[in-house]
């Protein structure tokens, strides 16, 4: 269990595949966190859910990220974003991990719901309709 203070000790950096992108409606959430650059992660594969996507632990040809090095006030913003719950991490709609990008370990916002007919990403970029 981590709070987000101790969990930016872990890694300061967070990847997002979504509404949290430059130039999309939520990237706003991270005013103030420094863009290290873009990445492709073949260990996660995209849903789309309409509004936003869904990322899950599925083999992919690669998705598309952007890294971004957050401080905690930033990290605890996203969590309560994404329903990223600290001390239950499997009953909100998000669990978080470390995953390996080309900047380093960084934190992924994983979805907990299920994806069952939503069409998938496996390669590429989530589109905002």
């Amino acid at each position: 269990m981590h709070t987000p203070a101790l969990a930016v000790l872990r890694t300061p950096l967070v990847a997002v595949y979504g509404t949290l992108k430059r130039g999309l409606r939520n990237h706003h959430w991270l005013d103030g966190a420094d863009f290290l650059g873009e990445d492709r992660l073949t260990g996660t594969t995209l849903y789309d859910l309409g509004p936003y996507p869904a990322a899950k632990l599925e083999p992919s040809q690669g998705i598309a990220v952007e890294v971004f090095r957050v401080d905690a006030r930033l990290l605890t913003d996203l969590d309560r974003l994404e329903d990223y719950r600290v001390r239950t991490p499997r009953e909100g709609d998000y669990d978080r991990l470390v995953h390996a990008t080309a900047f380093g370990p960084a934190w992924l916002y994983l979805y907990n719901r299920p994806v069952a007919g939503y069409p998938v990403i496996r390669e590429g970029a989530w589109q905002p309709r």
